[in-house]
């Protein structure tokens, strides 16, 4: 069953314009082929504003803050429109209780204001509403006047104490509050459907569209990892919490002759000084998605050094069928088993240093060409238009029976 000539309203995770490309932003993108799609901009509060009101990315929103303002943004995507919303009022520092509640409910009307606001203006009268891992503003689905199928898109676990702050009361509001949910990893949908017996489960994929282009032999490698010795062990994401440098610091011991880069913003918070100091260990830092196809070119072997632990096991990364439509091959650390399902033997799962060691030494001599292909079609059977076309299908499975409820 197909999706199509309907309006989804996406309340966003991450802001439109963020760097890093984002499964929220990802859904919108892929759901606007066939569908009229808003999505609603992460929103400012008054805080973000104070401090960043020379940033060229607040600039472009300033506009569209004020009261009456029309919010909407076009993009380069036909069916794709970018909602601004007005600023909020910072709250997070806020104790969990009734005053944090009853200010977060302001927030919410503001929110659902503009929202309804732009829908009655371009005679909208019932959408799809989703809220794309947006937790901190649960009560929105519930103000909003046409929202026919409402549904809950769960992409990740809550572990930064900003999130966890809030975020464990008001995951479970929004639950409630969903008639759907939709989870991107197997440990979120056994958690989630404790909760709620609509609860599915739809993985994260990769844009072979831009992985590809790591293939292209006229593309140059990054000049961020070009002068690196070979050969290279490289990450790129997010360097926090979730990494294990442990392991990597024995794994870099092991292996003196190999460079082990890591690219991405670093919470230096959480990097071992013993790990930063060592002679083959190299930091870059962020870049756009864009230009992700030329570093991991730069790449002989890609890997995923994740911690193992009750966090991780939630994990469905993005990066890990990036890697593979790159056509590298991939060492990851045994984080979330659950994976074999999607990658079979195209990943080597590592339990500690010395298989994540050996795995490194077995591709650098062993790889081949018959191993890339398999590699690519893995990939090539975990894309986004693959997984968007599973949601809009289960989307267009309910939205009849919630629209006659209605």
């Amino acid at each position: 069953m197909e999706l199509k000539d309907k309006v989804i309203v996406i309340l966003g995770a991450t802001r439109f314009d963020w760097k890093f490309e984002s499964t929220s932003y990802h859904t919108a993108k892929f759901l606007a082929e066939n569908n009229d799609v808003y999505y609603v901009d992460f929103p400012y509060t008054l805080k973000d504003y104070f401090k960043r009101n020379q940033q060229s990315d607040i600039a472009l929103r300033i506009p569209h803050f004020k009261k009456g303002a029309k919010g909407i943004l076009d993009t380069g995507f036909p069916g794709l429109k970018i909602l601004i919303l007005p600023l909020l009022l910072s709250l997070n520092f806020l104790p969990e209780g009734r005053i944090y509640r009853w200010l977060l409910r302001w927030n919410e009307r503001m929110i659902s204001a503009r929202i309804n606001r732009v829908m009655a203006e371009r005679g909208v009268g019932e959408f799809i509403f989703i809220n794309s891992f947006n937790f901190h503003y649960p009560g929105v689905s519930k103000m909003l006047s046409g929202a026919i199928l409402k549904i809950y898109h769960c992409v990740d676990p809550i572990i930064t104490g900003y999130d966890e702050r809030h975020g464990f009361v008001s995951e479970d509001l929004l639950i409630e509050n969903s008639d759907l949910v939709i989870c991107t990893s197997k440990a979120l949908y056994r958690d989630k459907i404790k909760k709620k017996k609509q609860t599915f489960f739809i993985p994260n994929a990769a844009d072979l569209t831009v992985s590809s282009l790591a293939l292209d032999p006229n593309l140059l490698i990054h000049p961020s990892v070009s002068d690196i010795p070979k050969p290279v062990i490289g990450y790129l994401g997010a360097i926090e919490r979730r990494i294990d440098f442990d392991l990597l610091i024995k794994v870099a011991t092991m292996n003196p002759d190999k460079s082990f880069v890591l690219v991405g913003p670093t919470a230096r918070e959480f990097v071992p000084q013993e790990f930063e100091e060592m002679h083959n260990v190299y930091f870059r830092e962020s870049i756009r998605y864009d230009e992700m196809p030329a570093v991991v070119k730069g790449f002989d072997i890609a890997m995923v050094p994740f911690k193992k632990d009750e966090v991780s096991a939630t994990i469905f990364p993005l990066k890990l069928f990036e890697y593979l439509g790159t056509g590298k091959p991939v060492v990851s650390t045994d984080f979330n088993m659950d994976l074999l399902e999607f990658t079979f033997d195209s990943v080597r799962y590592c339990h500690n240093a010395d298989e994540f060691s050996s795995a490194i030494s077995f591709y650098l001599e062993n790889d081949n060409e018959e191993a890339k292909a398999f590699r690519l079609s893995i990939a090539a059977d975990n894309t986004w238009a693959r997984r968007m076309s599973e949601l809009g299908s289960l989307i267009a499975e309910f939205y009849p029976e919630k629209k006659g409820k209605n």
